[in-house]
């Protein structure tokens, strides 16, 4: 899973804050009455219309209605005067340099490192969530650091990273936040990644898309009574959100988190597949993740090495090309083989890259290209 390794005080220590482009700013509380001010860090919302109730955000299927003084279900998106405004905009609460490997993207840019942030909050609602503290939290309970885009490039450059991952919680909540960002990214050269859930609407989706390089969006699972239940979502906007990706060029991986109980039936998994395959998502890669006991669900075990695998051959024999168990050291389904040859084309151990037998993107045996972005 992808998780803020570095706490504040070791990221310091690195000397990537020396310029003083990055402060913590301090925990702070937001006031919604209209006598109060606004954080420095607040933005007025992109899509969101009024009705008799109040301001209806449109981000995402939740499409809250927030009263006055109140928060929509992700933590950071606030009414105030009658109007919705992000509260995490330059506020994140996690700030990480990470192998691409973590995001988990095995096929883009291998070997390079993200530049990873994340703000407070989330759409959703895990019970499994293994970042609930930030995830489930307000960037008002949070100790943040003082990030806005234009230091967050800045920041990128300095560390010689050739990617932002917006990233941890949910950056479809700080919407305008990444949004921003990923335009002055783009016009820098840098590469934007996208680590999701994929519960988004339609047209910020695609604004999205416009900036986005790379995405890993967790399809949860593939029944929707489990979506709610477990999530507090539904599974037809993520995907919509996998199609819409696909179709605007954004280079996609796929993550399903295995959850003994509720996701590792094998007809589900089957049915997921070949739903993947029949809609033309046979070669992004599909990642297969193992579950360990978290937040609300400590009282599952982990998930059975032997299901990661039977879901992995019940993936290929659909007709995925690239398949992948994560969480599980040392297993060969790590690696990358051609779909064609079956030679080893990318060795890994954990996130680092002990061999690659690819010349531009294609394997040196036969010469099947192998799907990706490699350089």
């Amino acid at each position: 899973m992808n998780t803020p390794e570095m706490n504040t005080r070791e990221f310091l220590k690195q000397g990537l804050a020396a310029t003083g482009a990055i402060a913590c700013s301090p925990m702070m509380s937001f006031a919604g009455e209209t006598s109060e001010k606004l954080w420095k860090w607040s933005k007025e919302g992109l899509y969101w219309s009024e009705t008799p109730r109040g301001p209806k955000c449109l981000i995402c299927p939740n499409e809250c209605i927030i009263k006055e003084g109140e928060a929509g279900v992700c933590h950071n998106r606030v009414n105030y005067g009658g109007k919705i405004y992000s509260i995490a905009y330059g506020n994140p609460c996690s700030v990480n340099i990470d192998p691409v490997e973590k995001k988990p993207l095995n096929h883009f840019l291998p070997g390079s490192k993200a530049f990873s942030i994340a703000t407070a909050g989330c759409n959703l609602a895990c019970m499994n969530c293994q970042n609930w503290t930030i995830s489930q939290a307000s960037p008002k309970d949070t100790r943040n650091y003082d990030l806005m885009p234009d230091q967050l490039i800045a920041q990128t450059i300095a560390s010689n990273c050739r990617s932002i991952a917006y990233t941890y919680s949910e950056p479809i909540s700080y919407y305008e936040y990444t949004l921003d960002s990923a335009k002055l990214a783009r016009q820098e050269g840098i590469k934007n990644i996208l680590v999701t859930a994929g519960y988004i609407n339609e047209e910020p989706l695609r604004n999205f898309c416009k900036y986005i390089d790379a995405a890993n969006v967790d399809l949860k699972s593939f029944s929707n009574e489990i979506y709610i239940k477990l999530s507090a979502g539904a599974l037809q906007p993520v995907l919509n959100t996998l199609i819409i990706m696909a179709e605007m060029g954004v280079w996609l991986e796929i993550t399903n988190l295995i959850v003994p109980g509720w996701t590792d039936n094998a007809d589900m998994i089957k049915r997921m597949c070949s739903w993947l395959a029949e809609n033309g998502l046979s070669n992004y890669p599909l990642h297969f993740s193992r579950f360990h006991p978290e937040y609300k669900l400590t009282q599952l075990s982990s998930t059975p090495i032997g299901i990661l695998t039977q879901a992995r051959d019940i993936a290929l024999g659909a007709g995925i090309k690239y398949v992948y168990i994560g969480n599980v050291p040392g297993l060969v389904a790590q690696n990358t083989y051609c779909p064609k040859c079956k030679e080893l084309v990318v060795e890994r151990k954990g996130y680092s890259i002990l061999q690659k037998k690819l010349e531009k993107g294609v394997c040196i045996k036969c010469g099947e290209k192998i799907a990706g972005v490699w350089e």
